[in-house]
């Protein structure tokens, strides 16, 4: 491993402090997830989330400054001078009414079952004391070879938590992996169940889809038939040219609801990026050649110059090289003649 590499394996701080205290405690800790997967493909991890043996209540005994972010799953943030860590307990989880969360909880566990109730087997690793690789699920292999995989039975796992369908479709966008057949098979038989799942959460997922380096994953999405609850349509074009679109969530919304016919309203978004979705011209004004002030001096006023700034805006997006001063000039004089800005 070189030394870039090794570098990367460098526990942060506050992780570390954590780890320590809990080991010197007498508790298996571990870091897990997400960060161990980064580590394995040589990134740095954005997060660290570590599991114990230590009981939340322990947990915040052993801990100065902690946050009961959720005390009946498990989970304690300790407040380290490094910054937040979120520390959950070893837990198996019993029943999902509502398709989403578990009924309950219990705290009798180890580490290897704390690991299978989780959703891919990439995220199923952990960390040892002396940073060995903790994979009873294969999750090495499936990293080495490309593959979302669920942790045993895929139809098991999005009973349980229908936002895993999305989310593995999530990270075969981000990290350019397929998904295993059984795994796709089994988000087609239940697709329905994304129903259980609320629109903000759903909202979420399929913008860091579209923020992915891939977001014509999103295509998947209405070919699965994972949003068909929210608009029935499995038909999907070609989206290759989202990844051309800058890297930011109103553009791509709007490239894949301009492609698809997506209605963006039947998610609960945010008015800018709606605005922004359906009134692109209103982001071209702002970087027009030609200000309102100088349509004024042409013989605007009032609602006129407004009016004629969205109708320039818009001959801009599909011309952008006509955003020149000379050029929206004489298209305004056309205007004030009564002609239509072409």
């Amino acid at each position: 491993m070189n030394a870039e590499k090794m570098a990367l394996w460098s526990i942060p701080v506050g992780v570390a402090f954590c780890l320590e205290r809990l080991r010197q405690s007498g508790h298996a800790a571990h870091p897990v997830g997400g960060c161990v997967r980064d580590l394995l493909r040589g990134e740095r991890p954005e997060d660290y989330d570590v599991c114990t043996s230590a009981l939340p209540e322990q947990v915040m005994d052993l801990f100065d400054r902690t946050i009961p972010t959720g005390l009946k799953h498990g989970t304690v943030t300790v407040l380290t001078e490094d910054g937040p860590v979120e520390v959950t307990t070893f837990r198996r989880e019993g029943g999902y009414a509502d398709g989403r969360h578990p009924d309950g909880v219990a705290f009798d566990v180890g580490l290897e079952e704390d690991l299978a109730r989780r959703d891919f087997t990439v995220n199923a690793m952990a960390l040892g004391p002396d940073r060995e690789i903790i994979d009873p699920f294969g999750g090495r292999v499936d990293l080495a070879a490309g593959i979302i995989r669920c942790v045993g039975d895929p139809d098991t796992r999005f009973r349980e938590d229908a936002l895993r369908m999305l989310r593995a479709v999530r990270f075969a966008a981000k990290l350019d992996y397929i998904i295993e057949p059984d795994t796709r098979a089994a988000i087609l038989r239940n697709a329905g169940r994304m129903a259980l799942v609320s629109g903000e959460r759903i909202k979420g997922e399929v913008e860091k889809i579209l923020l992915s380096p891939r977001p014509a994953w999103v295509g998947e999405l209405l070919r699965w038939g994972l949003l068909v609850h929210l608009w029935p349509v499995r038909d999907c074009p070609d989206l290759t040219g989202l990844a051309e679109l800058p890297q930011e969530p109103i553009p791509r919304w709007r490239g894949f609801c301009q492609a698809t016919g997506f209605p963006l309203e039947c998610l609960p978004v945010e008015r800018a990026l709606k605005r922004g979705v359906y009134h692109p011209e209103l982001e071209v004004i702002r970087r027009l050649a030609l200000s309102g002030g100088e349509l004024a001096t042409l013989g605007l006023k009032g609602a006129e110059i407004g009016a004629v700034q969205r109708e320039l805006a818009v001959h801009v997006l599909d011309h952008p090289e006509d955003n020149l001063r000379e050029v929206l000039v004489e298209l305004a004089q056309q205007r004030l003649e009564g002609r239509k800005i072409p």
